[in-house]
């Protein structure tokens, strides 16, 4: 039979999945001889069988227990249940990836009306035996009965003010003595029961409450937003109780070994004198900072930083230590790696391997990459008193504080003025696109984490909150309203895009700091990943950005975000308004001098780096205006009747939106298929980019140009728009009189590219794999679609581990994926590949692409410096 109970003395820091950290911790800090109280741990395996049984606990489970409990006896000479030298125990929670605070814990178990007696003849302390029981009944009836704790903080608090204190521990014992009264009378109230007297009775019912605890709906959601599999189970650790509330040479406190907000190389914590653990976690009275503890008990403060650096020194890490003091005697509970924030993370990492603790690459792999989100936005002060009005996806990280506004226009005309405003929208088209350039952050009631807002405002640096769905957006009134709460234009907000909560009023913010240790970390990174980390950039202002954060080039420059501008909206309706190929061809030569001018910037921004740049994607109704919003014009205009040359205009407008329409456009005339049907569009972009490179190579400026064409299923799509951008670069190299370059290309993002991209490799020179449309293709989800109406089921149910939107589906997706990679490989030995969807930024989605043997990933500007750790990250995963 398997081992289901282990003391401190048999566990090991390595049996880490079996025992829990803490129990894991509590055995390696007994072995190291730390001043531990001696214990037991019930292991993870059998919470799991705890489960599998239908919440019960397994058979022969007790006496297993009930053994441990005698060597815990035998050892410190008391006797559990003893009513004149009780053994008190502790009950605690402990999963194998800590979870601060989303488990329970009991403390002082095993005291009843005989033993609570017991305790205050052998203390010579009654006030200290009562305070025991109090807290005893409060927790038991609370984490494992569920009588509300607040009926009891409730009862505490008359008391105090009937008998005139302030503070708990101005309660006399007689005090005490009634408080007990009632907390039993609430007990019992609460569970139709008398308060249990037998002490193994009450370890029984606290190991089963720790084990149902696994599953309560905070431990759910912390594991949901913090990616820690449900299937880990947690450890109970049943250790003896030592008293910090004995008195005034008694205490309790927590404390980290370096500074957990800073990263500085100072002890960091707060204590409490006279006084149990929870009072410092819950907050019922003020705790003192950690340094206070060197003037009231100055040898238990040497010791206790010895302590600290100890287990610095021998976990190699920052470290969360709780710690009892009773009678002047410092005890160790627990120690665990400590949270920290980005800044921290950085800076301990960086220390660590100067003070020859850690290898650069085992700094490497200590910090989590995609927490480097918070050092490249301003975020929300976590002292910031908040009113949370609603939340809705976190689709783009940082905080941001603005005036609401309901228009791209009005953002636009507001933010050239210098007042910070946020872009509050149903949803956000690419018409958006100079509002969206203007505002702070963008709020949208639809769409999900790569809806248009999202894609456009991450890769802007933005912070972002889709599918807010709560709010009732009013366009016309600017307005919206949710939860009986009206926000109008010009009312401040404050936006945390990285926890998708919208608060009211104006909220403190960070400044990100971009450190020394920093560009350390991902120095080092550099100096071990394989992957080439490339960035997606439509401005020369996004690839100078870009290329500051570490871009090694552009992977994604999507062209059509370029004909949205004021200025050229009407030449490219025009240019669609068209009614035969030569007034197509007119509109296109006003456009062409342009889009000359935009690779001209983007290629010589990013000189001497390869650009990868995306022909005319999108339908081209989405440059058309509104066909709700033109048909309501169109009404007006008749009704007015007094502007016939306009309502003509308007009609034919609507005409063509009309025409162009399709039931689903993602699927629709979009991609290589426009260029298949209207040459002379991609024939224009070819010219445009090729002039741009002339330009520079005559400038003397090294540019390495690199032509995708979108959407290709078939190699006949791309074989001849391949030969029309040769020979569009053949002609500008003759008649400019220069040599440069370049790389036609295909985006494959349908899974039949994937199927046949062998063929489809005869005619590339690269592959760069669209994986949002490709994740769209493969599922048959509608993204957006999929992300507002069912996804959040779909996790919940655990029909799908994660967003496949937000992390690769490498089950599906990537079977694909590594199919294409094969087979165009084997057509084409010396065939470049690369990602440049949102996955290219995200850490489990780079750590796939390296074993899939891509060579490079794409991501946001603002993404690149993740990208780059988690490539390293891969590489040396692989090695290990």
């Amino acid at each position: 039979m398997k081992k289901r109970v282990y003391s401190f003395e048999e566990g090991r820091a390595e049996q880490r999945k079996l025992l829990g950290g803490k129990g894991a911790n509590l055995a390696e800090m007994t072995r190291i001889g730390l001043p531990v109280p001696p214990g037991i741990t019930v292991t993870t395996e059998t919470c799991l069988d705890y489960y599998n049984e239908g919440k019960k606990l397994p058979a022969g489970l007790a006496d297993e227990i009930r053994a441990g409990i005698e060597k815990l006896e035998e050892k410190l000479g008391k006797k559990f249940g003893d009513p004149e030298n009780p053994l008190l125990l502790s009950v605690r929670s402990g999963a194998a990836i800590s979870m601060p605070g989303m488990m329970d814990t009991i403390l002082n178990l095993g005291l009843n009306d005989k033993s609570r007696d017991g305790l205050a003849q052998l203390t010579q302390d009654r006030r200290f035996a009562n305070d025991c029981y109090r807290r005893f009944i409060q927790m038991f009836g609370d984490v494992v009965m569920g009588v509300p704790f607040g009926d009891f903080e409730k009862a505490l608090e008359e008391l105090k003010e009937k008998v005139g204190v302030q503070e708990d521990t101005d309660l006399t014992a007689d005090d005490l003595d009634v408080l007990i009264g009632q907390f039993k009378e609430l007990y019992t109230r609460g569970t139709g029961e008398e308060f249990p007297q037998d002490p193994f009775e009450q370890l029984l019912l606290a190991v089963e409450a720790v084990f149902a605890s696994w599953n309560t709906d905070r431990a759910i959601v912390y594991r949901r937003v913090h990616r820690i599999p449900d299937d880990l189970g947690t450890a109970v650790n049943i250790q003896t109780m030592v008293f910090g509330n004995m008195g005034d040479d008694c205490g309790t406190g927590v404390a980290f070994t370096r500074n957990p907000a800073t990263g500085a190389k100072e002890i960091y914590g707060e204590y409490l004198i006279n006084a149990q653990g929870e009072d410092v976690v819950a907050g019922i009275r003020t705790p003192k900072d950690i340094s206070g503890l060197k003037e009231e008990m100055p040898e238990v403060y040497q010791e206790f930083v010895e302590v600290c650096h100890r287990l610095d020194d021998h976990y190699r890490d920052l470290q969360d230590i709780e710690f009892t003091i009773e009678k002047g005697t410092l005890y160790i509970l627990q120690t665990r790696s400590g949270k920290r924030t980005a800044a921290a993370a950085v800076k301990i990492a960086t220390d660590l391997v100067k003070e020859g603790k850690l290898t650069p690459e085992e700094a490497v792999m200590r910090i989590d990459a995609q927490q480097l989100d918070q050092l490249m936005h301003p975020s929300l002060d976590p002292e910031a008193k908040v009113k949370v009005l609603a939340k809705g996806l976190p689709a783009s990280p940082g905080a941001a504080v603005g005036k609401v506004v309901f228009s791209a226009d009005t953002a636009e005309e507001l933010g050239k003025k210098g007042e910070k405003v946020l872009l509050v929208r149903p949803e956000t088209t690419p018409d958006d696109i100079h509002g969206i350039v203007m505002a702070q952050a963008i709020l949208t009631s639809r769409g999900g984490m790569t809806s248009h807002a999202a894609v456009v405002a991450r890769g802007m640096g933005k912070p972002c909150i889709c599918g807010c769905e709560a709010l009732r957006i009013d366009l016309a009134a600017k307005e919206f309203v949710v939860d009986g709460i009206t926000v109008k234009e010009g009312d401040v907000l404050t936006l945390d895009g990285s926890t998708g909560r919208v608060m009211l009023g104006e909220a403190q913010l960070i400044s990100p700091e971009l450190g020394t240790e920093f560009q350390t970390i991902l120095k080092w990174a550099d100096d071990i990943r394989r992957l080439d980390i490339r960035t997606n950039a439509d401005t020369p202002e996004d690839a100078s950005r870009a290329r500051e954060f570490g871009a090694q080039g552009i992977g994604l420059c999507r062209t059509e975000h370029m004909f949205m501008a004021p200025g050229r909206l009407p030449l490219a309706q025009e240019m669609i308004l068209a009614t035969n190929e030569e007034e197509r061809r007119l509109a296109l030569e006003k456009l062409l001098p342009m889009q000359q001018e935009d690779f001209y910037g983007i290629l010589k921004a990013m000189h001497d780096l390869p650009v990868t740049i995306r022909l005319l994607d999108p339908p081209l109704h989405e440059f058309l205006p509104n066909l709700e919003e033109l048909q309501v014009e169109i009404t007006r205009l008749e009704m007015a009747g007094d502007n016939a040359e306009e309502l003509a205009e308007k009609s034919k407008v609507l005409g063509t939106v009309r025409n162009l329409s399709e039931f689903n456009p993602m699927l629709g005339h979009r991609g290589c298929r426009l260029g298949i049907t209207f040459p002379e569009i991609y024939e224009m972009q070819a010219k445009a980019i090729f002039s741009a490179v002339a330009d520079l190579v005559k400038e003397g400026v090294n540019v390495l140009p690199e032509v995708m064409i979108p959407l290709v299923g078939h190699p006949k799509e791309l074989e001849p728009l391949r030969e029309m951008v040769i020979n569009t670069a053949e002609e500008i190299k003759e008649k400019e009189n220069v040599d440069f370059d370049y790389l036609v290309g295909t985006m494959i993002e349908l899974p039949r590219a994937c199927i046949v991209a062998d063929e489809i490799a005869q005619h590339a020179d690269f592959f760069s794999f669209g994986t949002n449309d490709l994740t769209q293709t493969t599922f048959g989800f509608s993204r957006d679609d999929a992300e507002g109406k069912f996804m959040h089921h779909y996790l919940q149910k655990k029909i799908l581990e994660e967003n496949p939107f937000a992390v690769l589906d490498v089950a599906g997706v990537g079977k694909l994926v590594e199919q294409a990679v094969k087979l165009g490989r084997a057509a084409k030995p010396e065939l470049h590949i690369g990602i440049c969807g949102e996955h290219g930024g995200e850490p489990k989605s780079i750590a796939f692409c390296h074993q899939a043997g891509l060579d490079y990933v794409s991501c946001s500007p603002f993404r690149v410096p993740i990208a780059r750790l988690a490539a390293a990250q891969a590489t040396i995963s692989e090695r290990k």
